[in-house]
């Protein structure tokens, strides 16, 4: 709704609100009873009746003014009303192009903004060198994931190899501990043999040669089992300290990639690059947005200054005022009702202006005439009272 209606609407309400008042106001004034003897009683009567009259009369300025604003309205839109209407095409034309650019101008306005002001001036000033830093954020980020896996290999082989050499250590515990059941056990057959040969007198030659034999290839089995565990052992805990070796390098790697990642969030006040990239696409959006907004801002502006030109053409006071209200002008029932507004408010102010000077001001005049004429003796006194409080002023 137009500001003027709502403006209009509390002025009705308080019509009668106002004539109320006046009626309660004259009321009291009746009902008060001076004692006109007292001398102090009656220069503080005088000196009120003069305040009220001062009073009046700012107020009755002021209404003035009000009143002689209203009427220079009203005559504005009799001119307007009054424009051949080719003139008035021309008028009602450009009141169009306000009203359109000033709803473009509101949309614009009221839209939600895809980032902040403050976002929006970092990108600015970063907008040189955010593409550099959209690159190198990507480049830093995979070699980043890169890294990782090789972390991630390097510590699986290094887990395998570890498995593998305790593997091994067991084998050779285990070739260790065969080797010392081979020897126990080639003594025991010595012994045996032994004792089949000197207690009971058996030969016992072949089973010297079969003990011999065997215990002959079981140590060497065990001998070569144990020599291939420990170098294999020797390989591989050579090929664990490579992959410790590597993990450093691919450590420090890492640190490095991680610092220059960490500096460029911070510097870019983002957590990836892909934050980055889409800030940037919100960037050239926002700044589409904000150019149209720009152009309709100057668009309007200087429509609304041509549409002023063309108001003070047609000798109308205050054209500014109808930048405001360009429906009025395309739209007679909205001046019609602009107009009723308006002739409501100026008979308001006129009631006011009445009341102020014939009631409270020509009443207060009223009172002090009657006052000196109930009491001659004290007209002098009255008068004196008079001057002083003007002279107060």
């Amino acid at each position: 709704m137009n500001l003027w209606k709502k403006l209009f609407g509390k002025w009705k309400k308080k019509q009668q609100e106002e004539v109320d008042y006046e009626e309660d106001w004259e009321e009291a004034e009746a009902e008060q009873s001076v004692d006109f003897t007292n001398r102090e009683v009656r220069e503080e009567y005088v000196r009120n009746c003069l305040a009220k009259m001062a009073d009046a009369a700012k107020e009755l300025e002021n209404l003035t003014f009000e009143y002689n604003t209203v009427t220079s309205y009203l005559k504005d839109m009799e001119e307007i009303e009054a424009l051949p209407e080719e003139e008035a095409e021309e008028l009602r034309s450009c009141a169009k192009r306000v009203e359109l650019l000033q709803n473009s101008r509101d949309d614009y306005m009221g839209r939600k903004r895809r980032m902040s002001d403050e976002r929006f001036k970092q990108i600015e000033r970063m907008l040189d060198e955010i593409e550099e830093g959209c690159k190198k954020l990507k480049e830093a980020e995979q070699y980043q994931d890169l890294i990782k896996k090789d972390l991630n290999r390097l510590e699986g082989e290094k887990h395998a190899y570890l498995y593998r050499k305790n593997e091994l250590t067991g084998a050779i515990a285990d070739t260790r501990g065969m080797a010392a059941i081979c020897v126990t056990a080639l003594g025991l057959c010595l012994a045996l043999l032994l004792v089949l040969q000197f207690f009971l007198e058996m030969d016992t030659k072949a089973g010297y040669l079969i003990t011999a034999g065997v215990a002959a290839l079981a140590i060497t089995l065990i001998y070569v089992k144990h020599t291939e565990a420990k170098r294999e052992l020797q390989r591989v805990e050579l090929s664990i300290n490579k992959i410790i070796l590597l993990q450093n390098r691919v450590k420090i790697r890492y640190v490095n990639n991680t610092n220059l990642l960490d500096y460029l969030y911070l510097k870019y006040k983002v957590t990836s690059a892909e934050e980055l990239e889409k800030a940037w696409n919100l960037y050239d959006q926002e700044k589409e947005e904000r150019e149209k907004c720009r152009r309709a801002e100057l668009d309007l502006d200087y429509t609304q200054q041509e549409l002023i030109k063309i108001l003070r053409r047609y000798q109308v006071k205050d054209p500014a005022i109808w930048l405001h209200q360009t429906e009025a002008i395309l739209d007679h029932k909205e001046m019609v009702e602009i107009r009723h507004g308006l002739i409501i408010r100026r008979q308001s102010l006129r009631r006011r202006m009445d009341y102020n000077k014939d009631v409270v001001a020509g009443g207060s005049q009223k009172d002090i005439k009657e006052l000196v004429n109930r009491f001659p003796q004290y007209g002098k006194e009255i008068l004196e009272t008079v001057e002083k409080y003007e002279k107060s002023l």
